[in-house]
Order: structure tokens, then sequence, then C-alpha cells
């Protein structure tokens, strides 16, 4: 055993099962050595601009919406854009923390990718675990990064990039969280749990992305006026659907606002126009359909509710509920199952908002009124309020951090 700071750390052949995916050979006594870069920097954006611009002229990227989502993503007027909203105050000194360990999802392909670009723009070394499972969108990408990192102009910012697959047999987690400054953790409460019996060095901590529940609101009034309902049908397919409901992101509850009879009437479009969408575009798997007929009957033994049964098949699950409980967040289920409850007001959902619930989507409110929801009904939860469409939009702040201000530290400087 080798020791750094106050963690022991295994020898790296105690954990040779691993699968470099990017370089094609690394140092890892190089990477306890990095150096501190700015965020930001000019470099950096041209880097990952030239990734995007290398992903979206592959034919291949096509086939993958999320790849083409992340390449839009990597442009750089957006990069720019973020640059502008996120590199803080000119008087204050803000540093990389040095090396990131990144262990991503098994669940989202591309949530790697979001992950370590957010560790690159802000100035920092990244090591990142990818998921377990086979995604040929993340070998899409590691393509694109290995071709860019043959070139000379880009080789000092591709060594700021390590990413590996493992299985959990490993002792690469302990390994990497002995000399890592962040911990970025994303996956459900049981995987954190075990992640952290590696321990860390003493100034280095954890960021979780924990098991989360997100919900829609729809304000009905507004959506009987909408003109382009296959625009928002699409959307919160993308929303749902896209990863079998999968991402922490996704609604599993719908909220109704507005008046009755519209209410009804705009169910009826909304969903209508979703199952058009599901009907197109969606393969259910036999194992979902079971453990959804599974989720109801657990459901309805739970709370009154009635099934809403418009179409031959159970693609599309509305489970209607009478009474809004406490823990209807224990009540999901992947592939298409949504609970829906009618309401007079936003103020209705209060008492059911835990630390748990993440995201908010929307549609036909005004950002007044969601503000002033937050603010005034000192909620624990909810993170993000977004539209319908837009839940799975990777942004710098994500569930509650500035993901720039974290991976980075402030140096103050006095001066008289």
């Amino acid at each position: 055993m080798q020791k750094s700071e106050d963690v022991a750390i295994p020898m790296q052949q105690d954990f040779n099962n691993i699968e470099l995916l990017f370089p094609f050979s690394i140092d890892w006594d190089q990477w306890k050595l990095c150096k501190s870069n700015e965020p930001f920097s000019e470099d950096m954006i041209g880097f990952l601009s030239a990734l995007s611009l290398s992903l979206i002229k592959d034919s291949q990227s096509r086939a993958y919406p999320d790849v083409v989502t992340f390449a839009f993503f990597c442009r750089k007027a957006n990069l720019q854009n973020l640059k502008q909203q996120y590199s803080g105050d000119e008087n204050k000194l803000r540093v990389s923390r040095g090396v990131l360990f990144h262990i991503a999802p098994s669940n989202v392909p591309l949530n790697f990718g979001y992950s370590l670009v957010a560790g690159l723009l802000s100035g920092n070394y990244n090591i990142v675990r990818v998921s377990s499972k086979r995604f040929p969108q993340v070998d899409l990408v590691v393509k694109h990064i290995h071709q860019l990192a043959s070139m000379e102009k880009w080789k000092n910012l591709t060594d700021r990039i390590a990413l590996v697959r493992y299985d959990r047999s490993s002792e690469a987690t302990r390994y990497f969280s002995s000399f890592c400054n962040v911990r970025i953790i994303w996956g459900g409460d049981d995987t954190i749990a075990q992640i952290r019996k590696s321990p860390l060095p003493a100034r280095s901590f954890d960021v979780t992305f924990a098991d989360r529940y997100s919900f829609a609101v729809i304000n009905a009034d507004e959506l009987i006026k909408e003109k382009n309902i296959k625009k928002i049908a699409e959307g919160f397919y993308n929303d749902t659907y896209l990863f079998d409901q999968n991402a922490c992101s996704a609604p599993h509850l719908v909220i109704w606002l507005g008046d009755e009879q519209n209410i009804v009437e705009a169910k009826r479009i909304f969903w209508s126009a979703i199952y058009t969408e599901v009907e197109k575009r969606y393969e259910l798997q036999s194992v979902i359909a079971i453990d959804k007929l599974s989720a109801f009957y657990k459901q309805a033994v739970s709370m009154p509710v009635h099934l809403e049964k418009e179409w031959n098949d159970n693609r599309l699950i509305r489970v209607e509920l009478d009474e809004l409980p406490g823990n209807i967040d224990d009540f999901r289920c992947a592939g298409g199952y949504f609970s829906e409850y009618t309401v007079m007001s936003l103020d209705d959902i209060v008492p059911i908002i835990n630390s748990k619930y993440q995201t908010m989507a929307y549609y036909g409110l005004e950002y007044l009124a969601l503000k002033n929801f937050v603010r005034n009904s000192h909620i624990v939860g909810i993170d993000r309020i977004v539209p319908i469409g837009s839940t799975t939009d990777f942004a710098l702040i994500w569930d509650g951090y500035n993901l720039n201000d974290t991976f980075t530290r402030e140096c103050y400087i006095q001066y008289n």
C-alpha cells in the first residue's frame, strides 16, 4: 500500500480489471501532481467546440438524438454564453480544484459526457467512470475524443481526460477516491452509500446526485388554446419515454390546474397527442408491461385510484388519484406510467414536496407565479423548474448546485 495524505491507496495492479476507454495508456501517479487551471479558458472552449463539430459532421450521430443534443450543448456559442453566466465576478479569483472523479449513472448514456464537460470547463482534470452497460452513444463520443487527441493542438487539453469502465468488484473506486479533490456521484441512494465506503482525503468532498422524483404541472386553460400540440407532445415524450422514465428529471406525476371543463378537454387533447407519439416511436418491452401492471395493483391497494383506459395496450398508463398522498413518490414505474391529480392552485401540492423532488416541468404558467410559489411556499424540494420538453436539458446549475462554483475554489487576495 502507498499513502496519500491520510488515505490508504491500493497499488494500481490491485485493479487490473479496469477497462481504459481513453487514453490508451495512463500514468496515474502523474495525475496526483496535476496543476490548477483557469475555468472557461478559450483553449478548452475551442476543444469542446471542435468535439461538437466533429460529432455533428458524423452521420452516425443522427441515429442518436442524445448525441446530437450533447454536440449542440458543446458548440462554441453556447459555451461562450455559459462563460458569461457562470465565470463569476472578475474581481474574484477562481481556480480549478484539481482532480474530479465522476461516477456516471447506468441509465442515461451521455450523462458521463455532461459531467465531464462541466469538469473541463471549470479547469479540472477528470477521471470518469462510465456506465458498465454498453451504449453505442458512449462509444461514438469516445471515438471522437480519440480523434481530437491525435492532433497536437489539443493534446494538453485531452491530457485532462481519463475515461474508464469497471465492475463493482474492482478496487478502482477506492483508488481514485484516495487522491481526487472532488468525487461526483450520479446514482441512487444505495449506490451513493456504497461508494462512500471508499474514503476521501481530508479536504476532499462528495457532490451527490441522488435518487430524485419529478413531476409536471399543466394549466388546462392555456393548453386548450395551444396551436402546436404536437410540439408539446414531442417534448413530453422526450422528457419521459426517451429514457423509459428512468432519469430523475422524468415526470411521473401530472398535476392539472384550471377550469373543470377545460381540464377534461385538455386531458383529451394532451394524452391523445402523447399516445400518437408513443405509438409511432416507443417499443414496449414485455418486462415493463408486467412492471406497469404490478405497479397499478400496488397503487390501487394503497390509495383510492381509477385507471383511465383509453387504448388497447398499456404503452401509456394513466392513474387518476382521488387524493394526493404524501408518499406518491414511492409509486413510480418506468415506461409510461403516470399518476394524475387536479388542484385549485399550486399551493395544494406543497404538503407532498420534500427534498426528494428535483424537477417541476410546466406548461402555461407565468414566470412570476412560479417564482412566488417557490419563495412563498418555503418548500425544501424542487431544484429545477423548466418548460415541458426541457427536463433532460443539462445546465451548469443542477440539483441545486452551481457546478462551476462547486468544481472551483476561490483564492482570496487582500491588497493594501
